[in-house]
């Protein structure tokens, strides 16, 4: 079978970047889904993206659909066939439907009913006469945001500008937002002119005498490149931001990298200023020396070539000067906050009109520390620090630094700290307690830190969720589900003896006390309990642990947390363990029995009617009391898993359900009471066995 090669360019006004990667990889999965679907086959599919287009260049594509037989369902054949054994007005019409004759209709069982069918064979359409269908996925495309412009009703990312649609040297005809296909595209916008693209496989090419790098990754890698060369050249290190490079990448099309200066009397300023300053206001590279230190010098990329490049290069000197001065500004003005009048600012601040100031918030949080140290029985050193640093760890956000870089809090709440007479224990906390911030992120490194991190967290979960603010679907505006990852992330590094439920309980209760949200605190607290359940699910099913073994440990309460994750890795590896599967049946049966007895009570030894019931109580009662004092999780699942025989052989020689009310009764305590402890390590029925 012939084939061509096909490409589909969409020009637009310049996208947003951070728009662009996700898009283009929505465009080539759509093509590559349509071509699917229609039984078309085709070799590769490349990706080009630029600021002002997005293009799919697909090789090897079939001239032709690949013929293709189909088998159609009609009706049972009690109904296809009269009394007499005459095909039905109903297959005839079935199979005439179908273009076929009552000839061509076979029987085939479905769920022990017969019903008419028929194959039908569908000769493969020409590709081209289809490929105007591509419009739908031109069309198609979802965006975070969309515009409206000219008297269209089409809402998109940007205004589309031109279109290219080409099966081989054929233009693929049709039209969208106004804009009719051809075989023209444009380069770049200055340095550029139109060009004519007579086969899909020039594409690239054409596009590069236009100053335009059309592939992303070569895009990349030429600025990396240039990166390099200005290194070596200047003896310095570029560190390279993989979010600054993406986004820098998808401003232009024809990368050139240059450097400029800036006064060293901004050295003064705190690195994370100014690099702040550069990577989020210019997009511009920090430069530092061998040894690490920040340098009075940046990197940027310029949208074209190398003609008057040391003009360019003074142009962004002075806009950065002019940034600079502005945070040397602010960070002069901080020096005369005082931390006690910087507190009073937090009352006036409205942190959300339904929980109510900064202020509330942070005196709330002081007493979660609090309670939360005093469990975990802390040294009197880390509960003063972590009192502190609740109690301050806003001050920073009135600061005009802070103010004007919104992602320097906490950092500069540390520096201000320290330059204001705080313990370093406190500083450092001050900026620990917004960690993780990402998923890159680590947890806090200092116990007070960890403290407030965890405090501060899981008041804006539960407040939120008191007002019944809650994340669905793509929605979570207060990044609600990354905070309670952070918390579980916090929980298992740090190995604290707390569980979920008391922690959600801790803060709900101080929630409760000051009046926010009018719910039921019962089923606000069942929707926490689920919601970080979730958490723990998506946090398990990356560590790798199957399905059905996250189902069985989230079967039951949460617990301590680091515990939990724990007892999924030990039935995750013993689940390949010769006798794991005789050993979850035998503690099945205890839990499926157990079911059956709603309340747990009173175990009588009295009533054991044979050996195997006071053997296996006997099992039950070592297991409680060592489990008391404190059994390692490992040692925990063996002496469960140990039981196998009792357990055996008290189903096989007592009958739970036995006529005397007093000894049935007794035995269904005897298994609650054992369940109870199996609970302990998961709710094992769950367990896919095979």
């Amino acid at each position: 079978m012939s084939e061509r090669n096909l490409l589909l360019e969409i020009g637009l006004e310049e996208l947003p970047a951070r728009f662009i990667t996700d898009s283009i990889n929505q465009l080539a999965s759509k093509v590559q889904n349509w071509l699917s679907s229609h039984n078309i086959g085709f070799e590769s599919i490349e990706k080009y993206s630029t600021p002002r287009r997005l293009a799919v260049l697909v090789m090897n594509v079939e001239e032709r659909q690949e013929d293709s037989e189909e088998e159609a369902k009609g009706p049972a054949k009690k109904i296809a066939l009269t009394e007499t054994g005459e095909w039905s007005k109903a297959a005839v019409g079935f199979s005439r439907g179908q273009g076929m004759s009552v000839d061509d209709i076979y029987f085939k069982e479905i769920n022990g009913i017969e019903y008419a069918h028929v194959k039908k064979f569908i000769k493969g359409q020409q590709t081209a006469d289809l490929l105007s269908e591509l419009k739908g996925i031109v069309l198609g495309l979802t965006f975070p945001k969309n515009m409206h412009w000219a008297d269209l009703d089409i809402r998109y990312v940007r205004p589309i500008k031109w279109l290219v649609a080409m099966f081989g040297s054929e233009v693929i005809h049709f039209e969208a937002a106004g804009v009719q296909t051809g075989n023209v595209t444009r380069g770049h916008r200055f340095l550029g002119e139109e060009a004519v693209i007579n086969t899909p496989e020039e594409y690239e090419e054409i596009l590069l005498g236009q100053y335009v790098v059309a592939d992303a990754e070569k895009r990349k890698a030429a600025i990396l490149s240039q990166l390099e060369k200005i290194e070596e050249e200047n003896g310095w290190v570029i560190p390279v931001d993989e979010d600054l490079l993406e986004e820098v990448n998808n401003l232009v099309e024809y990368p050139t990298a240059l450097y400029g200066r800036f006064e060293e009397e901004f050295l003064e300023i705190p690195d994370e200023v100014l690099i702040t300053s550069m990577k989020e206001h210019q997009r511009y590279f920090p430069v530092k020396s061998q040894a690490g230190e920040l340098l009075p010098h940046f990197v940027t990329v310029r949208n074209g070539d190398h003609l008057h490049i040391e003009q360019v290069a003074r142009g962004n000197e002075k806009v950065l000067r002019a940034r600079l001065a502005d945070a040397a500004f602010f960070y002069k003005e901080d020096q005369k906050l005082k931390i006690e009048t910087a507190l009073n600012k937090l009352d006036s601040i409205v942190y959300h009109e339904g929980i109510g100031t900064v202020a509330d918030k942070s005196r709330r949080v002081r007493k979660v520390v609090k309670l939360l140290a005093d469990r975990l029985e802390f040294s009197p050193d880390v509960k003063k620090a972590a009192d502190r640093a609740a109690e301050i760890s806003k001050f920073d956000l009135v600061s005009q630094m802070v103010y004007e870089f919104p992602e320097l809090q906490g950092i500069m709440g540390e520096k201000y700290a320290l330059q204001k007479g705080e313990s370093p224990e406190v500083a450092a906390a001050i900026n620990e307690h917004y960690m993780p911030r990402n998923a890159e992120d680590d947890v806090p490194g200092t116990t007070a830190g960890a403290l407030v991190a965890v405090a501060d967290k899981i008041d804006t979960i539960n407040s939120f969720f008191s007002l019944g603010i809650i994340p669905s679907g793509s929605q979570d505006p207060y990044a609600l589900r990354r905070q309670a990852t952070g918390i579980v992330q916090i929980l298992i590094e740090k190995q604290w003896n707390i569980t979920m439920e008391t922690l959600i309980g801790i803060s709900l209760n101080l929630i409760s006390e000051d009046g926010i949200g009018k719910r039921p605190s019962e089923e606000v607290y069942l929707e926490l309990i689920q919601f970080f359940k979730l958490r723990l699910k998506h946090f398990l099913q990356e560590r790798g642990i199957r399905y059905d073994i996250i189902e069985a440990v989230l079967g039951g309460e949460i617990g301590i947390v680091s515990r939990l994750v724990e007892k999924a890795d030990i039935l995750q590896a013993a689940s390949t363990e010769a006798g794991f599967k005789e050993s979850m049946e035998a503690l099945s049966r205890v839990l499926n029995i157990a079911s059956k007895k709603d309340v747990m009570g009173e175990i009588d030894p009295e009533l054991f009617e044979n050996m195997h019931e006071k053997n296996l109580y006997e099992k039950y009662l070592e297991l409680g009391m060592a489990a008391e004092t404190g059994m390692d999780m490992e040692s925990y699942y063996r002496s469960l898993v140990e039981m196998k025989p009792e357990i055996n052989q008290y189903f096989d020689n007592t009958m739970v359900m036995s006529d005397s009310a007093d000894i049935r009764e007794n035995r269904l305590n005897q298994m609650a009471g054992l369940a109870a402890l199996i609970m302990k390590l998961a709710k094992v029925n769950d367990i896919v066995l095979k």
